[in-house]
């Protein structure tokens, strides 16, 4: 009877309830196991298992959480280098543009005095600068017809619901701008320097200036909102405003943690938070300042202000940290990838050093970050010339000691960020790259496709000097794949994927079709729209 229950249970789908519980019922009398109530308490106490059975899913669950661990401070890392790196570009609008841009207009009034040796004029990087500069004066006086009391006290009529879905609205509208202001600004730069032989295909360079001022004098505008919202959640009398509007920012985290992540994407998004970071910083001094300005500079009242501050750099960081560990976790990505983006940042700084560069470095890091400085700036010298008056001779030193000191701090600054971009390029085994540049893309096609590329047939990429790097991997030999590795050290940097790494110790039996990783230098510029607006 037993040996036929247990039949009974072999054969697919029981025809009823009543048999399979008899089933069920005969297999453990064959089985000869005692159905007692104490029988069975007592095996569930002392029954044992062996972890060591299982001991590379416990191993991995360990590392992950180990993952978890290290991202603090590998996160930190990587954004305390991006934040240095936007200070530099921001104190370039400062002090080294008016000096570039007064050589530059020495080098065109003494033209003639050199004589026509030269086919240009001026050269495209003294071009751009004059246009910086001249963008930079005229924003700086159209922000005077702008009053900042008026617009304070309006929006501090608002509620505070309207105020949370304003602040909302003015995040997106940074973003988008942010997204289409880079865009504007290398339109009109390659438009007045492009090589007048060429037939031309562009409406002219006077409407691409009237553009680049009308995009800097909105995302200003746009940019005082946002302080003077942050202003007024900081004075209210009850601080819900201000907890509400730091609330927002762990909306973060349901928009993205539970997304599917690449390399790149979230190297996206590491620029992204880098600049959100740093402009939150400068949204804080504008703050500060207009509240010192208020109570007369009293420095008792910038202890009322620390609380806050405090608050709502805390809040910043706790997301970033959860934000960035989580989708490591889920992503089975490891911590050393923040190492690899900052490798890729000191990249760009280096090779904007050197006698070929085709871009400046303020360019560079607003087409990886997103950061535009040119509309920050022109806001901040309309808070520091509205809040401090100069007056007097002693005044008029101070400024220049002021000027000199912003000088010092910018050379410091870049002297330093070149020396640890060096040894971050080092690390990563880059300096080749320095010597033969990643191509960029073409006018009209997409960013991310390498135009001097030739696919090899053993799914690698190789180039136009023979070497080969890991871009595609179709088909794994397990014999023939360690050779090719070795070979392409360098080049497998920020291209072949966490998923790729596990794919070596396969059976070369197995087949992974994986679509080509674009090279984090090959893209051309990582702005915040990359990322979905949830």
């Amino acid at each position: 009877m037993g040996r036929a229950a247990t039949q009974q249970l072999r054969l697919p789908g029981a025809p009823s309830n009543h048999s399979t519980g008899m089933g069920v019922f005969c297999l453990c009398m064959s089985l000869n196991v005692d159905l007692s109530l104490l029988r069975f308490i007592s095996a569930e106490l002392t029954r044992g298992y062996f972890l060591e059975h299982n001991e590379a899913k416990y191993t991995e669950r360990r590392e992950r959480v180990y993952t978890c661990m290290r991202i603090p401070k590998e996160l930190e890392k990587l954004m305390f280098f991006g934040i240095f790196l936007c200070l530099d570009a921001f104190l370039y609008i400062f002090t080294l543009l008016p000096l570039r841009v007064f050589l530059a207009m020495f080098r065109f009034i003494t033209l003639p005095c050199y004589g026509l040796r030269d086919r240009r004029l001026l050269q495209p990087a003294q071009v751009c600068d004059i246009l910086k500069g001249v963008i930079l004066v005229i924003c700086y006086f159209m922000m005077h017809y702008v009053d900042y009391s008026m617009m304070y006290h309006l929006i501090r009529g608002q509620s505070v619901i309207k105020l949370y879905i304003i602040y909302n609205m003015l995040e997106v509208a940074d973003r988008l701008f942010s997204s289409f202001g880079q865009d504007i600004l290398d339109a009109l730069y390659w438009t007045a320097t492009e090589p007048k032989e060429r037939k031309r295909a562009h409406i002219g360079v006077i409407p691409h200036f009237f553009m680049a001022v009308l995009y800097v004098f909105l995302h200003a505008i746009l940019i005082m909102v946002q302080a003077t919202t942050l202003n007024v959640a900081f004075n209210s009398h009850n601080k819900s405003l201000l907890t509400i509007m730091m609330s927002n920012n762990f909306v973060e985290i349901k928009g993205s943690v539970f997304k599917k992540f690449e390399k790149n994407n979230l190297f996206q998004m590491s620029n992204s938070d880098i600049k959100e970071r740093f402009t939150n910083y400068v949204l804080l001094l504008i703050v500060c300042l207009r509240n010192m300005e208020q109570f007369s500079w009293n420095p008792d009242h910038l202890w009322v202000l620390f609380p806050d501050v405090c608050m709502v750099v805390a809040s910043e960081i706790a997301v970033d940290i959860v934000k960035h560990a989580f989708i490591t976790k889920f992503n089975d990505i490891t911590a050393d990838v923040y190492s690899e983006y900052r490798a890729s940042l000191a990249f760009d700084l280096v090779s904007s050093r050197q006698k070929n560069a085709y871009t400046d470095y303020s360019d560079s890091v607003s087409r990886r970050m997103g950061f535009i400085p040119l509309p920050l700036a022109v806001l901040l010298m309309r808070v520091v010339t509205s809040s401090i008056k100069v007056q007097g001779v002693l005044a008029y030193v101070c400024v220049v000691l002021f000027y000199c000191g912003l000088i010092s701090l910018k050379v410091l600054n870049s002297i330093v960020l070149l020396g640890k971009s060096c040894q971050y390029v080092k690390e990563a085994k880059m300096e080749e790259k320095l010597f033969n540049p990643v191509p960029s893309a073409s006018a009209g096609k997409p960013a991310g496709k390498p135009q001097s590329m030739f696919k090899s047939t053993h799914g690698f990429s190789t180039d136009e000097n023979g070497s080969t790097s890991v871009t595609s991997q179709p088909v794994h030999q397990k014999d023939s794949l360690p050779s090719l590795l070795v070979t392409s050290s360098s080049d497998q940097f920020l291209t072949t994927p966490d998923g790729e790494e596990k794919d070596i110790s396969q059976d070369s039996s197995e087949l992974k079709h994986r679509s080509s990783k674009k090279d984090l230098l090959e893209i051309d510029r990582f702005t915040i729209c990359g990322n979905r607006i949830d």
